[in-house]
């Protein structure tokens, strides 16, 4: 949304929201109390989940993962802006058709509006249908999710095709998509972030600190745009910072990696003589040090927030 627009957004309902995602009673009721707060929400918070989508999209496609042509379930679509992030990547040929599931019936009509608007012809459907072997997106649900509607949802996602999931990247969040991905992988492939199937390097002992989260990046012309600079002062939120954990779970086998490739989670850190990072391969989760003077290279990256959350390291210099 340009500046122009900015008299158009309620700035209490954004506040309003904001608050009850801190606090975790999001869940308590259903919050979608006027169009103006699903149109105001979409214009801001929808956009960064947007971000940490097309980081993830774009990491599957990196990967060379296609998505199973099937239906396209958004489970708590809200806005439906996971949904336009994965045609906007993939295209609206990858998939078959759309379906906005919402506690709400009015964000499932903002969803459906915003994305037959966007995808003239696409079939878009609201509410629950026919059970199938659909692809299922999944974004920043937990917070609002009591366990045992946790449980209920991994018994009904149990038969989808695919799974894709995004949360904020905080502990809590992580360890939560972690303890799922035990439960889920041995009934999918894991796709991302994961470079392998094993059980999660995070469980070990010794790592109790740690958790899997990534960083995605807004696009750059937001920090020249004084809406957005509005946004960050009277919701005092930092623009750079967009954390994100994921899965993604497929029935059919995940494209072959490299075995000497690294996923390195959260932020390197940077000291005056070397790079230090946790890196996550199939032997486990570990921290891992590059000195500068014998990776000069790596050290620069770091240096530039550069490194990728997924590469290979380089021969020593």
């Amino acid at each position: 949304m340009s500046s122009s627009g900015a008299d158009k957004v309620d700035w209490q309902a954004l506040e309003r929201l904001r608050l009850a995602f801190l606090k975790g009673t999001a869940g308590d009721r259903d919050y979608w109390d006027h169009p103006s707060t699903l149109a105001s929400y979409d214009a801001t918070f929808a956009q960064r989940i947007g971000w940490k989508w097309d980081f993830v999209l774009a990491e599957l496609a990196r990967r060379g993962w296609q998505p199973p042509r099937t239906e396209l379930v958004d489970w708590g679509c809200g806005t439906g802006i996971a949904t336009r992030a994965f045609l906007d990547h993939f295209g609206v040929d990858a998939v078959e058709s759309v379906r906005l599931i919402d506690r709400s019936p009015q964000a499932q009509r903002y969803a459906a509006q915003r994305v037959a608007s966007r995808f003239p012809g696409m079939p878009v459907h609201q509410g629950r249908g026919e059970a199938v072997a659909s692809m299922i997106l999944l974004s920043h649900v937990l917070t609002e999710l009591q366990p045992a509607q946790v449980d209920a949802l991994l018994e009904e996602i149990a038969g989808a095709s695919a799974v894709l999931w995004v949360e904020p990247g905080t502990y809590e969040a992580s360890l939560a998509l972690i303890a799922i991905r035990e439960r889920l992988r041995s009934q999918f492939h894991v796709i991302a972030p994961c470079p392998h199937a094993e059980r999660c390097g995070i469980l070990a002992p010794g790592n109790e600190s740690h958790w899997c989260h990534h960083f995605a990046s807004p696009p750059p012309e937001v920090f020249m745009d004084p809406f957005w600079g509005r946004f960050a002062k009277m919701l005092e939120i930092d623009l750079r910072s967009l954390p994100v954990s994921y899965l993604v779970l497929d029935r059919n086998p995940a494209p072959a990696l490299a075995p000497e490739l690294v996923r390195t989670l959260g932020r390197p850190r940077l000291l005056k003589a070397e790079v230090r990072l946790m890196a996550c391969t199939a032997a486990g989760v570990t921290e891992r040090a590059f000195s500068r003077r014998t990776y000069p290279s790596v050290w620069k990256d770091a240096r530039k927030d550069r490194i990728p959350s997924l590469w290979k390291v380089p021969d020593a210099e």
